[in-house]
């Protein structure tokens, strides 16, 4: 269930929803880009847990995991949704099924927002994006007219891109386009790793957003900002 102006994802857990503008808006298009290992997945994960917690009807649409895979990958983190999928409030999709078995053929995007799961969301979620939109054979102009139309009835969608599997052309219009563009950024500093999420598009924001977000995973308890991660 959504509120008046966007979907609400805080946990009490940490406090992510402080820092990115408190609701993710309605009928928008959400781009999150990273490179291998930057933690795509995982932010898809915290934001996908946060919002089936307010009530929020989700999709979650994955290339790397089979379903099993994917529940058991975020228990691991605290992010148990076992619950949400037996209940529907939660539909896993894969392209290998439950367990292993790849679904022959290339995937359009038009089969996955096609797909009645995913029409029928409030958000969908689509991790990674990257690996579908790669066969896509339009311009970039009719793939960001696509994707809004979907967009246009109500619904929002987030998708998960690794930028070297697509055109410069197209990741730029995705996020010049995007109400809400994060970039997860990793480097290495003094043998340690520095993860931080640059906040480079946020509209309609209904608090404060601040532009770089320090955090880090720990096992069984999640996502946590760390506010010693950013200068």
């Amino acid at each position: 269930m959504d509120d008046e102006g966007g979907f609400p994802f805080e946990l009490e857990t940490d406090s992510l929803a402080d820092s990115l503008g408190r609701l993710l808006p309605k009928r928008s298009l959400y781009i999150v880009t990273g490179e291998v290992g930057a933690g795509k997945s995982l932010i898809a994960q915290r934001l996908a847990y946060g919002l089936i917690s307010h009530g929020t009807r989700l999709t979650v649409v994955s290339t790397e995991l089979t379903t099993r895979g994917w529940l058991e990958q975020v228990d691991s983190l605290g992010y148990s949704m076992t619950d949400a999928t037996e209940s529907g409030s939660l539909t896993l999709l894969s392209r290998f099924g439950v367990v292993s078995d790849e679904v022959e053929g290339v995937v359009q995007i038009a089969d996955v927002l096609d797909s009645k799961p995913v029409q029928d969301a409030e958000i969908a979620i689509i991790d990674r994006a990257s690996s579908i939109l790669q066969h896509y054979a339009g311009t970039p102009e009719e793939l960001l007219s696509y994707l809004r139309k979907y967009s246009s009835a109500g619904r929002s969608l987030m998708l998960i891109i690794d930028p070297e599997e697509l055109n410069h052309d197209v990741v730029r219009a995705l996020i010049s386009s995007a109400e809400v563009a994060i970039d997860m950024r990793i480097r290495e500093v003094g043998g340690g790793l520095n993860r931080t999420m640059a906040i480079t598009r946020f509209l309609r924001a209904a608090g404060p957003v601040q532009p770089r977000i320090g955090w880090r995973v720990e096992p069984g308890m999640g996502f946590i900002v760390d506010i010693t991660a950013v200068s």
